[in-house]
């Protein structure tokens, strides 16, 4: 299984992206992908940016145990992650997920997992920026119970 991390403050090219995960080879059937972008609800109202840090050599340790967990459980030839730090406003992208897999089934269930294990296991810290107040994010349960046995607060 090949995979690739990036974590970076420089948005990224979600169709260079897609682009470069065509290459998994002929027994690729489908590739499933996720972009997520910066909103502008949350913990505050009037969200209007975030601030996001990392544990560096540490995060990409553990995004590397997530897709590799993924594999385990489902057909995954390759995997991407992207995830920006540093300072984003509004409609910013924040982070790509992508899988192939011979199957559509396995490549959607791969990239929802990983998605969801980076929001409750990766070491990220969000901070909400509106107007003259910030708001560090804490874990929601409803993230916890998408993804039951990782790391919880």
């Amino acid at each position: 299984m090949n995979y690739s991390i990036s974590v970076q403050q420089d948005d990224f090219d979600t169709a260079a992206e897609y682009q470069a995960m065509r290459d998994s080879g002929p027994g690729t059937g489908a590739i499933a992908t996720f972009t997520g972008l910066v909103r502008d609800s949350g913990d505050l109202q009037g969200v209007n940016g975030l601030f996001l840090e990392h544990y560096p050599g540490m995060t990409e340790q553990v995004i590397e145990g997530l897709i590799a967990e993924a594999a385990g459980r489902w057909d995954v030839r390759k995997a991407r992650v992207v995830h920006r730090v540093g300072e984003l406003a509004l409609c910013d992208q924040i982070v790509f997920v992508g899988v192939c897999s011979a199957h559509r089934g396995d490549a959607f269930a791969a990239c929802a997992f990983i998605m969801d294990a980076l929001k409750t296991s990766a070491p990220f810290w969000k901070k909400e920026l509106s107007g003259s107040s910030e708001h560090w994010v804490e874990q929601k349960a409803s993230d916890l119970a998408r993804h039951p046995g990782v790391l919880k607060p």
